[in-house]
């Protein structure tokens, strides 16, 4: 395994994060035991999660990923082996009135409440990484393009947000702090805020990041660079899209988007036209499509960890094993040549 720092700070992280959010839902508790139990014998010390898991997000499964890793740390003694990150849910009206009643703004009151209860699932004192899992600001995030001003006059005010962060940072609830779907303005601003009040400095920015959606390199990559405050790629196989099993129309048994047809954003026409050549790509150098999408995330120097999700391990093998594959120069052009003519065609 590899391992970079995380931000600032002097914590080496695996360049490989497990994601978990179909736990609960695609895999159950056992094949989950299986996963963390492999994940950490390869070297992977960095798991994420969040409270609105499993996905898709509804009230029956609501908590259940954050039980299930509770209940693995417990049983095999591992949370000193872990660097655990989670989140807490803002607003999404309708969809998640299932959490906190619909109160998921990210004021002092629901961030204690949210995070004494993913600490009580998790069977943990304190979460090493805590992310606000998407703005609460009307902003430019799953997908959306196109910047229309709109103000939120209940939004919760950035600085009331970061308050309310360090003091469960000083009470030893949380260690660092991160935030997701984020943009380069709502990065900047956080910083300018910790910098200003003393506050808790942001560390990572999970946002998505894959051969099909790169647009995290208009504004963010700088940031991360020049901040150190390192991406973590969410969808690095745009839901399995690049490993190139969906090609043709297949829709493999049980595979997610067999499942949620409507999670449409790696399926457009264009991105179809663009999986096809990068897979195409990969098999023409004896590649893994899957391994050589994840390789190319690995390797952005802006890059801090990458969030891979499997269902199956064989899949959690193979994505593990991409650590160990450095693309060649031909293969790098030939991924840029196609980004040239099909680029980001699912933001």
């Amino acid at each position: 395994m590899k391992y970079r720092k995380l931000g600032t700070t002097d914590i080496d992280v695996s360049v490989i994060c497990l994601g978990t959010m179909t736990w609960g839902e695609q895999n159950t508790r056992e094949e989950a035991f299986e996963q963390m139990d492999y994940a950490l014998e390869q070297g992977v010390n960095f798991f994420d999660t969040a409270e609105l898991y499993a996905i898709p997000a509804r009230s029956e499964t609501y908590g259940a990923t954050e039980t299930i890793i509770g209940e693995w740390m417990r049983a095999r003694g591992t949370r000193d082996q872990v660097f655990l990150a989670s989140k807490i849910a803002g607003p999404g009206p309708g969809w998640i009135d299932h959490i906190r009643k619909g109160q998921t703004r990210f004021n002092r009151r629901n961030i204690c409440e949210a995070l004494d209860n993913s600490l009580q699932r998790l069977q943990t004192d304190h979460i090493d990484l805590y992310q606000l899992h998407w703005p609460e600001r009307k902003t430019n995030f799953f997908g959306k393009l196109g910047y229309e001003a709109e103000d939120d006059e209940a939004a919760t005010p950035i600085i009331e947000t970061l308050l309310a962060l360090g003091e469960q940072v000083k009470a030893g609830k949380i260690r660092y702090i991160g935030l997701s779907n984020e943009t380069p303005w709502g990065v900047m601003k956080f910083l300018q805020y910790a910098a200003i009040a003393e506050l808790p400095r942001v560390m990572t920015v999970q946002n998505p990041y894959s051969l099909l959606n790169r647009t995290y390199e208009i504004g963010l990559a700088e940031v991360s660079c020049r901040e150190q405050c390192g991406l973590l790629a969410y969808s690095p196989l745009g839901f399995g899209v690049l490993s190139g099993k969906y090609l043709g129309g297949a829709r493999p048994e049980g595979a997610r988007i067999t499942r949620w047809p409507e999670y449409a954003r790696y399926t457009n026409p264009r991105a179809v036209e663009a999986t096809g050549r990068y897979v195409e790509l990969a098999r023409r150098h004896g590649l893994d499509p899957a391994q050589m999408a994840l390789a190319y995330v690995h390797s952005r120097p802006f890059l801090t960890s990458t969030i891979i999700g499997a269902t199956h391990m064989d899949q959690l093998r193979k994505d593990i094993a991409s650590i160990d594959l450095v693309l060649d120069d031909e293969v790098l052009e030939g991924i840029e040549a196609i980004h040239q003519e099909i680029p980001n065609p699912s933001p």
